[in-house]
Parts: structure tokens; C-alpha cells; sequence
């Protein structure tokens, strides 16, 4: 599954908006609606059969749900029925489509929970096993945004400007306080995280340390920052 999100209002995601804004149309709706119930790849007479209207126009439609990441085409098994090649047919893509506003990454969070209960270790805690796998994915991530940035030597400045990029695509929406402090503006592990603060803020926490040593960012920290209304890390300049 694709999980697709606004993660910050300077980065709007513009495929993300295009795919929910094409079904903001009465026959497109009708006619995704009618794919995804049927099962199998659905021809433009069915689809136009479905809603009440002409197959040139629906292959007009068809086409913009294609565009908007929707559906995907293929092309109909069997004997060519005119000339030329075979008739289009259209099917739901696998992915899920999904604007937040502001972002939620419940399926980052679920991951690591899950991992942690299949992969706990003799004499650790529940706790202990969600931290750990936690921090194990955050360096993991580094590690990808290092290879991805090639930043060289990372001094404080440099690595909080790293570390945002990280951030913005996770949907923290980090605002930089000071040019040695990054606080996070937003908690996409939220409303979990009001339900369960000190495990949720504490996955949070590790999530982000790992990072930064996965970045090689070892002149920056991930400090709990409780009783703030925002997310409860936020990243500085070590002391």
C-alpha cells in the first residue's frame, strides 16, 4: 500500500490533490466507482453503459482517472474483434490515495510496532523491542537520505537543513527556531500519541536519534521536550 499525504503547506502533494480532485466529477465518480466493483478490467462500453453516456466520452474520462493515478489501462485478451489493435480495458490501481491536512503516518508507527512484536529478544521488554526497532528504522532512513544527499562533513547547521527535508516527506512540518534548533510542528503519530504519550513520544524520540546517527550527525540530538502542544522531540545542536 501507498499511503499518500500533504505532509507540509510549502509541499503540497500535487498528485496526491490531482487524484482526489478528478473524482470531483459525477460521471468519473460513476465510473471508478463501477471498475472497482466489477473485479476485472472493464471495457469504455461497459463504462459508459454503467453511467448513461457515449463511449467517446467516457473514453475522455477513463483517460483522465488513467492520468490522475486512478485506474490503469491494458488492453483485452482474445481474437481482435475490429481491425487494428485490441480494445482498451481499465482496472483500479493498487495504490491508496490519501490527503491529510495536517499529515498522519499511522503506518510508520503500526510497522514498528509490529516489527517490534516479531522481533523481540530474549530478556527485552515490550518497550525496550518498539525503541530499539524504532531507532533501527530511523538509521535506516540516515543512512538512505546520507546516500541520497551525499552531504559531506555535517556540522549543526547543516545537519538540522538535512534533517528537515527528512522531516517535511514525514510530515513533522519542522519549523527552525534558531540555526541550532528544529522543533517540530506537528506529531503525524497524532491522535495516537495523546492516547499513549510516553510510548508513542518515546518511539518518536528513538525514531529521530537514529536518524541523526545514520546521518552522521553526531553534533545533533533528539531531545524530549514534554508539556508543549506540538510534537514532544525536537532537534538541537548537542550539548
Amino acid at each position: 500500500m501507498v499511503y499518500v499525504t500533504v505532509p507540509d503547506p510549502d509541499g503540497l502533494d500535487v498528485p496526491a490533490i490531482a487524484a482526489v480532485a478528478a473524482l470531483d466529477d459525477d460521471l468519473r465518480r460513476g465510473m471508478y466507482v463501477y471498475a472497482r466493483r466489477a473485479r476485472r478490467p472493464v471495457t469504455r462500453d461497459e463504462a459508459a453503459a454503467a453511467v448513461g453516456i457515449s463511449r467517446k466520452l467516457a473514453a475522455f474520462h477513463l483517460d483522465k482517472l488513467v492520468d490522475a493515478g486512478l485506474l490503469r489501462f491494458g488492453f483485452a485478451a482474445g481474437p481482435v474483434v475490429k481491425v487494428g489493435r485490441r480494445p482498451k480495458v481499465y482496472e483500479p490501481v493498487d495504490d491508496t490515495i490519501q490527503v491529510q491536512l495536517p499529515a498522519r503516518r499511522h503506518e510508520v508507527l503500526a510497522g514498528i510496532l509490529a516489527e517490534a512484536v516479531l522481533a523481540e529478544e530474549s530478556g527485552e521488554t515490550a518497550r525496550e523491542a518498539v525503541r530499539r526497532v524504532a531507532g533501527e528504522r530511523g538509521f535506516a532512513a540516515g543512512e538512505e537520505e546520507r546516500a541520497r544527499t551525499r552531504p559531506g562533513r555535517l556540522g549543526p547547521e547543516r545537519a538540522l537543513t538535512v534533517a528537515e527535508g527528512m522531516l517535511r516527506r514525514y510530515g513533522f512540518e519542522p519549523s527552525r527556531d534558531s540555526r541550532t534548533c528544529v522543533r517540530l510542528r506537528n506529531c503525524p503519530f497524532h491522535p495516537l500519541a495523546a492516547k499513549a504519550p510516553d510510548l508513542v513520544c518515546g518511539i518518536n524520540q528513538a525514531f529521530l536519534a537514529g536518524f541523526l546517527n545514520g546521518v552522521r550527525a553526531g553534533n545533533v540530538e533528539a531531545a524530549l521536550v514534554p508539556g508543549v502542544a506540538e510534537c514532544c522531540v525536537e532537534l538541537r545542536q548537542a550539548e
